[in-house]
């Protein structure tokens, strides 16, 4: 999976939609527990070893489950029903699950442990010669940064002015954009640069933090209603490791900085060039990287996208549907233009690169109608869905047809996504 924590949406949505799972006795828990691990996240490794070290201190087994939560092995993210499949048949617990005070509902069903590792987005270029060669800014004074698409990174980056965006589908590809010289800067969750370095001991970066609600996150264990004892036992556990000091030697590799760990909104001033990210919806006044499907686009060098031969046709009919369909189900994240809100921007650069996109049509419908809405992922028809992937392909530039979209044609396009204004 893409390691969509990363979604701040989804985040609040499996937390908020998880099915119950039958409580365990004392006995029963001590006789061993099923643990998951959050599918595609980099700090896979870490998960597994503190749920070792804790359950063990906790007189509890723990049996990890081969394929973590995600268990059809995809990349189209998690949604609420999966992981309620997975904690109803794998899982008695999940290690690694991302809370957010931002991201968290007040009506969730799961239970939560105290804090393990406090993390968060940063910030991240190259040191050394590398990022002396890569740091040219181009003609028009733009730099290109390398966020992961529909996750908080991406919420972050698009803030930052006079840039372009390399929104890749996972964390550990975010990084390499950045180590390749795809992109200057990028944001990104800090234990994907962790587990880059570890793959790639010789990469050099700095790091400071994302300056943004969205970038504070903890990974805490997870688990189903009912499991209230399970939780008090390793808690209990947990506050031992942290007082003799076990805790700290599992996760001092995975920790950020010293500079950055104590939550501060404010960035590491020692590293030069690091620009501030102020979040969306603190912003006073209208972003200037948004642009309006009602008018004409904001300041910004956005480019028409003309429909081509290999972009599925739809209708008009199908873009006044869709239209309605997202004012109803989407906007209250994505907010009323597209913008964004709580959940990523769905128009223009913010949602999709101008050019050399890494996302497909059809990877775009699936994972929507898969995950989304994220309070009631799947609620929608196919005929419905295709409508507001219509509606979405129409405020991303692409024209209209006599021909309607279905979700077939949808799913199974290969066309890769370019967003551009409406015109």
């Amino acid at each position: 999976m893409n390691h969509r924590l990363i979604h701040v949406a989804l985040a609040s949505a499996l937390a908020a939609s998880a099915a119950h799972v039958a409580a365990k006795s004392a006995a029963q828990a001590s006789s061993g527990v099923r643990v998951c691990t959050m599918p595609g996240s980099p700090s896979a490794g870490l998960d597994k070893a503190v749920a070792r070290a804790v359950l063990s201190a906790a007189g509890i087994t723990a049996r990890f489950a081969s394929r973590g939560i995600d268990d059809d092995g995809g990349d189209d993210g998690i949604s609420a029903h999966e992981l309620a499949k997975s904690l109803q048949r794998n899982c008695d617990v999940i290690a690694g699950f991302p809370r957010s005070s931002v991201a968290d509902g007040s009506d969730s069903h799961l239970l939560f442990s105290e804090s393990y590792l406090h993390s968060g987005y940063v910030s991240v270029t190259l040191r050394g010669a590398r990022a002396t060669s890569t740091s040219v800014t181009a003609p028009d004074g733009k730099i290109t940064i390398a966020a992961t698409w529909s996750s908080p990174s991406q919420l972050i980056a698009v803030q930052q002015k006079n840039a372009r965006f390399d929104l890749e589908i996972t964390s550990d590809l975010t990084v390499d954009a950045l180590a390749k010289g795809r992109a200057q800067r990028a944001i990104v969750w800090y234990p994907a640069v962790v587990a880059y370095r570890h793959a790639h001991p010789q990469q050099q970066f700095d790091v400071a933090v994302a300056d943004s609600p969205y970038a504070d996150w903890n990974l805490v264990f997870a688990s189903g209603a009912g499991t209230q004892l399970l939780q008090q036992r390793i808690d209990k556990a947990l506050t031992r490791l942290r007082n003799d000091g076990r805790l700290a030697g599992l996760t001092r590799d995975w920790a950020l900085p010293t500079s950055h760990a104590t939550g501060s909104a404010t960035p590491d001033t020692t590293h030069a060039g690091l620009a501030r990210y102020l979040d969306g919806p603190m912003l006073a006044v209208p972003r200037t990287d948004a642009w309006r499907v009602s008018g004409m686009p904001a300041a910004g060098g956005f480019i028409k996208v003309a429909a081509s031969a290999d972009a599925p046709s739809f209708d008009h009919d199908q873009v006044a549907h869709g239209e309605h369909l997202y004012a109803d189900s989407c906007a209250k994240c994505h907010g009323e233009k597209l913008e964004g809100n709580t959940a990523p921007s769905l128009s223009g650069p913010a949602f999709a690169p101008a050019s050399n996109s890494h996302l497909t049509i059809g990877g775009i419908y699936q994972y929507m109608s898969t995950n989304m809405p994220a309070d009631r992922p799947g609620k929608m028809s196919d005929e419905e869905y295709a409508d507001l992937m219509a509606f979405l392909l129409y405020t991303n530039g692409y024209d209209t047809g006599s021909a309607k979209l279905t979700a077939q044609t949808a799913q199974s396009s290969k066309t890769p996504l370019n967003a551009g204004p409406r015109h």
